[in-house]
């Protein structure tokens, strides 16, 4: 279908809006990394203040905190967002993939409790899906929930692990298996808690950079009221399946993300130029190709609203989004880090800045479900080819 890349006088207003606050209120010096104790704090107060300007769920429902605004706008102030050099939001697990499943399967008394805590980082989400032995491959999960009518709820055992900002958060959410007679993908429910819940305990992992943005999650009989419940019971694989989608399409990465890095990129090699740098034939190339590749990312997503504003779904295609944007970033920041040389071990200033966020990128194409594992939903569901052999991954 044709896309529409014409704006409204409205949209124009809206972006020029949100341009003129996030000049006045993004701080200038850059936050400390939200994987260490004071970074998080700081960044949850960014959070706080982007509420408190109704900027921080703009396409929510006036009533939850948002501005009501619709799927073009959001892009719009995301390309706002990025460009005016935004901190990384903390609330982003919650906000993206969380509240979505809140407004699609929540109960309104679910609504009501949780979702205003999402949009001031008053309640920060960390998310628990992946396990020892189950990863990519979401319904191999062991952690099991137990009824209790006793008490009206459910009792969780087991362990997650690579739970995002599960050090510092409040609360999480995940699968666990609450019909272990079930195949695979049925029996499962999707579950949140309080993470200082009585019988949980959260350690930390220690990343390659000394920061804890990860951490495992062990549960030993741990309750959960029935209202903490997100979904039916025995459902959870098809609520997960909709958070998944997000993650792997259009709302984790927006593009104003790699168009600011992209212009970044440039900005760099040229300076480096300037300076008297020998830059080769080879990574003025790749420096193109990354703006190139940024700006086809920027267009294809404009694709997607334009299908998504006449009802159609991403579906699968999500897949496509996923392995273009994380190898993207990973490539960008690679040839960040060539053009400053061994300047690039010096995590200090701007040096700091490329070396964390390339840090960032090689994780790219490992989370929300690795690269190999998309590349087999669009062999299979996309283009239509035979299974794959599991046993050869």
């Amino acid at each position: 279908m044709t896309m529409k890349l014409e704006y409204t006088a409205e949209q124009l207003a809206f972006a020029a809006e949100a341009r003129s606050w996030l000049e006045a209120n993004v701080p200038k010096d850059r936050l400390p990394s939200m994987d260490t104790e004071a970074g998080f704090a700081a960044h949850r107060e960014w959070e706080q203040q982007l509420s408190d300007g109704r900027w921080s769920v703009v396409s929510w429902p006036a009533e939850f905190g948002g501005r009501d605004v619709g799927l073009v706008e959001w892009v719009l102030f995301e390309e706002e967002y990025y460009r005016a050099g935004a901190p990384t939001r903390v609330a982003q697990n919650g906000i993206s993939l969380l509240a979505p499943i809140i407004f699609g399967h929540g109960t309104p008394e679910q609504q009501q409790r949780w979702l205003p805590g999402l949009t001031d980082g008053s309640i920060i989400w960390a998310q628990a899906w992946s396990e020892p032995g189950a990863g990519s491959d979401l319904a191999a999960i062991r952690s099991t929930a137990t009824r209790d009518d006793s008490r009206g709820g459910w009792v969780l055992n087991g362990q997650k692990i690579w739970s995002s900002r599960a050090v510092w958060a409040d609360r999480g959410f995940g699968l666990f298996r609450s019909d272990p007679a079930a195949q695979r993908h049925h029996g499962l429910t999707y579950y949140t808690f309080p993470l200082d819940a009585p019988g949980i305990t959260v350690r930390a992992i220690e990343q390659l950079d000394g920061g804890t943005g990860f951490a495992e999650i062990f549960f030993d009989d741990v309750f959960v009221p029935d209202a903490d419940v997100l979904g039916g019971i025995g459902d959870g694989w098809r609520v997960a399946m909709s958070t998944a989608g997000n993650e792997r399409g259009l709302s984790l990465r927006a593009p104003g993300r790699f168009l600011a890095a992209a212009d970044n990129l440039v900005a760099l090699a040229n300076t480096s130029a300037a300076a008297g740098a020998d830059i080769s034939a080879a990574t003025r190339e790749r420096v193109a190709e990354a703006w190139i590749d940024a700006e086809a990312y920027r267009l294809f997503t404009w694709h997607t609203v334009s299908r998504a504003l006449v009802g159609e779904e991403v579906g699968s295609e999500g897949s496509i989004n996923k392995v273009f944007w994380s190898e993207l970033d990973r490539d960008l920041h690679e040839t960040a880090l060539e053009l400053r040389g061994a300047e690039a071990e010096v995590k200090t200033g701007d040096h700091g800045s490329w070396v964390d966020d390339y840090l960032f990128s090689v994780a790219g194409p490992i989370y929300a479900g690795t690269n190999e594992i998309q590349r087999n939903i669009i062999a299979e569901r996309i283009l239509g080819l035979p299974r794959g052999d599991r046993r050869k991954n």
